[in-house]
């Protein structure tokens, strides 16, 4: 950069760092009463993966509301299979780093923060502890996958000031006891015992729900059912109360093919933070997802 670029730009850092300061946020931050507000007004919750200061920085600055520090990190960051080998240490190092990148720039997203395969299902007290550890990193919520058995768990933690963000449908941790990457609740059975684990969910004091791959009518029924906890849909189709989607796949950069529910929102536009600001419009007018293109 010249020096007369540098004097253009005084907040101007080398190695694409963030600037020391930056202006007062332009909206309050976001929170649980201000979610449930949403959802009562009829505006659609958006929700994005980030894994670092940055780009968490660029997805608040676009409006999105919630930032997922996802465990899809294991496959997008760290080249794995699967997530399974992802750890929570390694989790509380991205929920760390994402913190400070909204602090940075005075960001005013909803952190939640992943709990790795293996960190919460040996006990109630294991899973506590998995929480605490990302909670002191700054996340605001703590996601955790399953229905049924994570009852228990889920009530001990929201008994204990631990906001969770629960997840049906397909649940990437246990892919290979499903069989992989398949659309759940198809039929009949299925479809009853993924209802009555999200009413479950919704009684143990989950506020937000991840379905993930489920027919749009059966996530329409759910999200109905639920009003205490919002659903968030990922390949479930326009009538969940929010979206979310991985950022390599929105921003059209990944190791593979992309699934059918995503869009790649970089197309036509000019930055990153353009097609963050894409999406974020694109949800909320309901343009996207479009069930004939993005969902079963």
């Amino acid at each position: 950069m010249s020096q007369a670029s540098h004097k253009d730009s005084p907040n101007a850092t080398p190695y694409g760092t963030l600037p020391p300061a930056s202006p007062v946020a332009s909206r309050k931050p976001i929170s649980l009463p201000r979610l449930h507000d949403m959802r009562a007004r009829g505006e659609k919750i958006t929700m994005l993966t980030a894994y670092d200061a940055t780009f968490a920085a660029v997805a608040d600055a676009a409006g999105v509301e919630c930032i997922l520090v996802g465990d899809s990190l294991g496959m997008v960051c760290q080249g794995l299979a699967s997530t399974v080998g992802v750890t929570l240490e390694t989790m509380r190092y991205h929920v760390e780093s994402v913190v400070r990148g909204l602090q940075r720039v005075q960001g005013t997203a909803w952190v939640i923060g992943d709990l790795p395969f293996g960190s919460y299902h040996a006990s109630r007290e294991q899973a506590l502890h998995s929480a605490s550890v990302l909670m002191q990193a700054g996340a605001h919520m703590v996601k955790l996958e399953g229905g049924g058995w994570t009852n228990d768990t889920v009530r001990f933690l929201v008994e204990r000031g631990i906001p969770v963000c629960a997840h049906l449908g397909l649940t990437p941790q246990t892919v290979h006891a499903l069989g992989g990457y398949r659309v759940q609740g198809r039929d009949d059975a299925s479809a009853q015992q993924l209802k009555q684990e999200a009413l479950a969910l919704q009684d143990a004091g989950a506020t937000l729900l991840v379905l993930e791959m489920v027919p749009v009518a059966l996530s329409n029924e759910v999200t109905q059912a639920l009003q205490r906890c919002h659903t968030i849909g990922i390949g479930a189709g326009n009538g969940t109360a929010g979206q979310v989607l991985v950022m390599h796949d929105m921003l059209g950069i990944n190791l593979g093919k992309n699934p059918k529910f995503v869009r790649n929102f970089m197309q036509g536009q000019a930055s990153v933070l353009d097609a963050m600001t894409h999406y974020v419009k694109s949800v909320k007018d309901g343009s996207f997802p479009d069930n004939a293109q993005h969902a079963w």
